[in-house]
């Protein structure tokens, strides 16, 4: 689990805890994953994402500790708002490493180790801006990186669905966490509630349903899809 210093890294951390997994979570805070894996039983992995050889570390650590790897939930990310002609291209980038090629390598390194053990199932963290547009919000290099995530999931689903790994993308709305904090604000909850089908702003847990059913066999027979959970946003 990347992304797992907080937010809905961490909130998947202990749902997955829970469940009876032992779960590695990487993140950047090493404080807040120490925190985490005090508290859950979880081994913390202290790195950057863009780093190549810590995701390789948090890829063998499990392998190391536990024997195999079945289930990889490429998390982390990092968002901006800026109108795109006032983008910063070195921003950009980052946002794009972040957000895609991170979540691309952690991919690549899991699905080499789902098929060599003949199985597995890797849960890429999408968004809903990877399908529609976030309307009055200027976020061109999230909504980028989000998309290519979505096409990412359907070609690995395609390649690998022969040889046993499940490759499948969770979309989540506006949930709030540390990076979504502006929609604590009342327009915002506001917005939220009138553009959403079920007219009221999520709780994080809402979430808890949905990583399960993806990581487990609950959804042996799913693999290229995009599960949406965003209270009827993009429905219409």
């Amino acid at each position: 689990m990347t992304g797992a210093s907080r937010g809905i890294g961490e909130r998947f951390v202990r749902v997955l805890r829970a469940a009876g997994a032992e779960v590695v979570a990487a993140g950047r805070d090493g404080e807040a994953l120490e925190r985490l894996a005090a508290e859950t039983g979880a081994t913390a992995e202290r790195g950057d994402v863009r780093d190549d050889a810590h995701l390789d570390r948090v890829v063998q650590h499990a392998l190391d500790r536990h024997g195999r790897l079945d289930i990889a939930v490429p998390n982390a990310g990092i968002a901006e708002v800026v109108p795109f002609e006032e983008q910063d291209l070195a921003q950009l980038r980052e946002l794009i490493d972040v957000n895609l090629v991170s979540q691309m390598v952690l991919a690549q390194l899991s699905g080499r180790a789902m098929l060599a053990q003949g199985g597995g199932s890797i849960v890429n963290v999408a968004s809903i801006l990877g399908l529609v547009a976030p309307g009055d919000t200027a976020m061109a290099g999230y909504t980028a990186a989000k998309a290519g995530v979505i096409g990412v999931t359907r070609d690995l689903a395609a390649e690998w669905g022969p040889r046993g790994v499940r490759v499948n993308a969770l979309c989540p709305g506006y949930f709030p966490t540390e990076m979504t904090e502006g929609l604590t604000h009342p327009g915002a909850i506001k917005r939220i509630e009138r553009r959403t089908l079920l007219r009221r702003v999520p709780r994080l847990e809402e979430l808890d349903g949905a990583l399960l059913f993806l990581a487990s066999d609950a959804s042996s027979y799913m693999t290229g899809q995009t599960l949406v959970i965003d209270g009827g946003w993009t429905a219409w």
